[in-house]
This record gives C-alpha cells, sequence and structure tokens, in this order.
C-alpha cells in the first residue's frame, strides 16, 4: 500500500512542478495571456464552464469508445485471421500496412463525404486512427505461444477451442491489452480528428471554435478535458485488463 502511494507521489510531483514552471515563466517573461494564460486561469475557467465542458466531453468519450470498440471487434478476429492462414496475411497485411501510411485528417473530409455529417463517419475515423495496434499487438501475442505449449495442448488431447482458451490466449493476452492501452489513447485522437470535420458539438469542436476566436483560456481548458479522458480511459483499460488476466488464468 505504501509503495502504491510512492509511486503516485511521482506523476503528482512532476505536475507540481510543470505547474509552477508555467506559472513562473508566464510571470517572468510577462507572457501575454492570448498566447500563454495563468494556469489559475485555466482551471478558474475549467470551474466556470464546467457544465458546458462536460457536457461536450460526453459527446467525445462516446465517439471515442465507439471507435475503441469497433477496433477490438475488428482488429482482434482479423487478426486470429490472418495468424490462422499465412496465404492469407501475405494478401491481406501488406495492405492494412500500407493503409496507415495515408493521414487520417486527410481522409476525414472524404469520409464525411462518402458517409454524411451523423455518427457513423466521427465513428468510422476514430476506427481507423485506433484499429491498427489492436491488430498489430494481437498478432504479435498469437505468435509469441511457443512450441511446446502447442505439443502440449495436443498432448492432453485438447480441442481447438480449448487449445485457444488455455493456451493462445493466456499467452496473447499482455500483447492485446498492451495494443488496446495505444488504442484508446488513439481513439481520443481519433475523436477529435472526427469532430474537427463537420461537428456542432464535442471537444475537438470546440477547439477549432476556440481557436478561430484566439481564446487561449478555453483552448488550455478543452487539452486538459482531454487530458483527463485519455488518462482515466487508459487505467480503465488497464483495470480491465487485470480483472480478464485474473479470470482467464483461473479458468
Amino acid at each position: 500500500m505504501l509503495n502504491r502511494i510512492i509511486s503516485c507521489l511521482y506523476p503528482v510531483g512532476t505536475l507540481i512542478a510543470l505547474v509552477v514552471m508555467w506559472h513562473s515563466a508566464v510571470k517572468i517573461f510577462r507572457v501575454p495571456p492570448y498566447l500563454l494564460p495563468l494556469p489559475g486561469d485555466v482551471i478558474r475557467r475549467i470551474g466556470e464552464d464546467f457544465p458546458f465542458l462536460l457536457h461536450h466531453s460526453w459527446i467525445t468519450i462516446y465517439i471515442t469508445l465507439g471507435g475503441f470498440l469497433l477496433s477490438i471487434i475488428i482488429g482482434v478476429p482479423l487478426a486470429i485471421v490472418l495468424v490462422a492462414s499465412r496465404i492469407l496475411e501475405r494478401a491481406v497485411m501488406p495492405w492494412l500496412v500500407l493503409s496507415q501510411t495515408f493521414p487520417k485528417v486527410a481522409l476525414a473530409p472524404l469520409i464525411v463525404v462518402w458517409f454524411g455529417l451523423g455518427l457513423g463517419p466521427k465513428l468510422v475515423i476514430a476506427f481507423l486512427v485506433a484499429f491498427f495496434p489492436v491488430l498489430i499487438s494481437t498478432i504479435v501475442g498469437l505468435r509469441s505461444i511457443e512450441h511446446e505449449m502447442i505439443e502440449l495442448a495436443r498432448s492432453v488431447r485438447a480441442n481447438t477451442l480449448q487449445t485457444f482458451w488455455h493456451f493462445w490466449l493466456p499467452m496473447a493476452l499482455p500483447n492485446i491489452f498492451a495494443g488496446m492501452k495505444v488504442s484508446i489513447a488513439f481513439s481520443v485522437v481519433g475523436a477529435v480528428i472526427a469532430e474537427w470535420v463537420g461537428a456542432n458539438a464535442g471537444l475537438g469542436y470546440l477547439l477549432l471554435q476556440a481557436n478561430a476566436n484566439l481564446d487561449t483560456t478555453l483552448l488550455f481548458s478543452v487539452l486538459i478535458m482531454l487530458l483527463i479522458i485519455g488518462v482515466v480511459l487508459y487505467y480503465a483499460v488497464e483495470f480491465i485488463e487485470r480483472l480478464v488476466t485474473r479470470y482467464v488464468c483461473r479458468t
């Protein structure tokens, strides 16, 4: 318990140091508020506009989780299929890698043209940003199993499902969840990108509005809300990882 408290003090201390440096830099160099506001002004703005920021945050969270869940629903089964079929992997994998070279910001307007201005294109954009880490990490995890483990499964006459559940999956879980942690962070980025194109709500939309109005205090407030969302969702995935790993190991 004491070690956990001490480990939490390190990032808190780093945050305090950064805020102090931020405040000192603004005061020493007399930076205008429209370029870099004081930390206290940003915190005050968050407090004043918290219901407003929270409303837009829920919209961004909804898109983030939608893209993240789509990346899992599609990425994990696709990785299993690619690992199971060497021919299919050679045919499909190069194109999947090539698709990652296209900047998603450039693709976003085209996706809106194809799918319209509703929720669908925003989920597609968030999915495209978050999909690849899940796919690659799952493939790496499934290939990490040693040949001796497969021989052990065969020796106890385990069928295909039993072999996957008791041998492949436990070995692959650390890699799969590592990909999910990266994916949830990318999903937040994908949601913001999606809201930059054809949205009238969400934190990404607020970023554009604050930038257009040179409202730097609101800009930093939105960035802090995005930071909080990213950190909370990351540790939520880490908590789920512990529960799932514990359950799979027991079964």
